[in-house]
C-alpha cells in the first residue's frame, strides 16, 4: 500500500515499485489523499488565474491518476479525496475541508479502515517533512503513521528518499536540458541541499531499472502538470537512467532482515 498526497505523486515516488511488484503477481494498492484541485489547469493555469477551474482541474486529474494506475497496472486505487491545500503558506492551507485542515485522526480512522481492508504487508509513505515540505506530504505522513497505530497489524513501513547523489544529477541534467537556467539563489540552494538523505543514510535500494518505462509513462499520464514537464523532456531512455533506483528509509520492521536490503518484501516472501 502506497500512501500519497496527489494524483501523480504515485508515478514520481513509487512507479517504479508499483509497476515491478504489480508484475510479480504483488496485489497493489494506492491510496491517494486529495483531489489535486490545486494543480495546473488548462493551458498552464495556475490556482486563481484566469481560466482555472478547479472542478475541472479535480476531474481532469481524476482521469489522469486512473490512467496512470492503468500504466502501472496498480490493483486497486483509494481515493480520499480531501481538498488540495496548496504549497506550504498558500490561502488554500486555511481552506475549510482541506486537507491540511483536517484533523489528522479523522483522516488517520479513514485510512485505518483501509489498512484493515487491505491488511497490507508493506504500507510506504513520506518522511516527516513530507519529503520536501509540501502540507498534503506532511499531512499523509501524519495519518499514515497514526492509522498504523489503529490497527493491530505491523506491516514493513517505510518511507520515500532521494539520494543526495541523484539530487545532484537531477541539478546537472536540468543545466544540461536548459541552458538559460538561472543559477539557484543560496537560500534555494541550501533548501535543495536538504531535500533527499545521504547515500549512506538509506536503507532500502529497489532497481526498478526494467519498469522505468511505465514509470515514464505514467508520469505522461499527468502531463497537464507542470512541474513533470522537466521530467518528461529527458525522454525514456534518460529518465529511466537517472530515475530506475528507488530508495527508501525502513521504520518498522518485524522481519529482522538485515540492511541495506533491495527488496521491500525482503524477509516476507
Amino acid at each position: 500500500m502506497a500512501v500519497h498526497a496527489h494524483p501523480d505523486d504515485e508515478a514520481t515516488g513509487t512507479g517504479g515499485i508499483l509497476a515491478r511488484y504489480a508484475a510479480e503477481g504483488i496485489r497493489t494498492v494506492l491510496v491517494t489523499c486529495t483531489d489535486g484541485g490545486c494543480g495546473d489547469g488548462a493551458g498552464g493555469a495556475k490556482p486563481g488565474d484566469p481560466g482555472h477551474d478547479p472542478a475541472a482541474v479535480v476531474a481532469m486529474r481524476r482521469r489522469e491518476l486512473q490512467e496512470s494506475c492503468d500504466v502501472l497496472k496498480v490493483s486497486d486505487l483509494e481515493t480520499l479525496d480531501y481538498a488540495d491545500s496548496g504549497m506550504m503558506g498558500w490561502p488554500s492551507n486555511d481552506a475549510p475541508g482541506s486537507f491540511w485542515q483536517t484533523p489528522v485522526a479523522e483522516g488517520a480512522a479513514r485510512l485505518a479502515d483501509l489498512i484493515r481492508h487491505y491488511r497490507p504487508d508493506v504500507v510506504v509513505t513520506y518522511d516527516e517533512n513530507g519529503f520536501y515540505g509540501h502540507p498534503d506530504h506532511i499531512q499523509a505522513h501524519r495519518i499514515t503513521m497514526a492509522a498504523l497505530e489503529m490497527t493491530d497489524l505491523k506491516p514493513k513501513v517505510y518511507w520515500t528518499t532521494m539520494p543526495h547523489s541523484t539530487m545532484q544529477r537531477f541539478e546537472e541534467v536540468l543545466r544540461e536540458l536548459d541552458d538559460n537556467a538561472p543559477e539557484p539563489d543560496p537560500a534555494e540552494a541550501a533548501a535543495l541541499a536538504e531535500i533527499g538523505l545521504p547515500d549512506d543514510e538509506i536503507s532500502t535500494w529497489v532497481d526498478t531499472t526494467a519498469f522505468s518505462g511505465q514509470k515514464f509513462d505514467a508520469l505522461a499520464a499527468h502531463a497537464s502538470q507542470g512541474e513533470n514537464i522537466f521530467f518528461l523532456k529527458m525522454g525514456k531512455e534518460r529518465f529511466g537512467e537517472l530515475m530506475g533506483m528507488e530508495t527508501f528509509v525502513r521504520v518498522q520492521d518485524a522481519t529482522g532482515t538485515a540492511l541495506p536490503e533491495n527488496d521491500l518484501f525482503a524477509g516476507l516472501r
